[in-house]
């Protein structure tokens, strides 16, 4: 950013001359910058319709929206297994449904609700069947 010539010893007419010039440049900026978010927006909308909705760039805000719960998708999941299942072939099957998360530790998110949602049983470490 460049510095301003000090305005000390500048006259009380040449003190507005100076301040009405700074609010022009100000309302030419917010006009530029307002035309630019304009244009971004337009963007993600259109990068979230070819995504189907996801979220962009982990914007805050941006949750996925699924037509189903975890809970629900992992008792699809486990309900077509033939046995126990560990936690990666769960996560990769669920995310073969199409189920969508913003989550960085998404395996952390499966392996959590498998350890809470009492529909599911250890069969032991890392493997997870349906509850008997």
């Amino acid at each position: 950013m460049t510095r301003s010539a000090p305005t000390s010893g500048l006259s009380l007419a040449q003190l507005e001359r100076l301040m009405q010039s700074r609010r022009g440049e100000m309302a030419k900026l917010t006009r530029k910058r307002d035309k630019l978010q304009k244009q971004l927006d337009a963007i993600d909308e259109r990068i979230a319709s070819v995504s189907g909705g996801g979220s962009i760039g982990g914007r805050p805000g941006s949750r996925a929206r699924n037509k189903s719960s975890l809970q629900e998708v992992i008792l699809q999941v486990l309900s077509k297994s033939n046995g126990p299942t560990s936690v990666g072939d769960i996560l990769d099957k669920v995310s073969a449904t199409g189920y969508r998360s913003t989550s960085a530790n998404f395996r952390g998110i499966v392996n959590q609700t498998l350890i809470k949602d009492k529909r599911f049983a250890s069969a032991g470490r890392g493997m997870y069947q349906l509850k008997k």
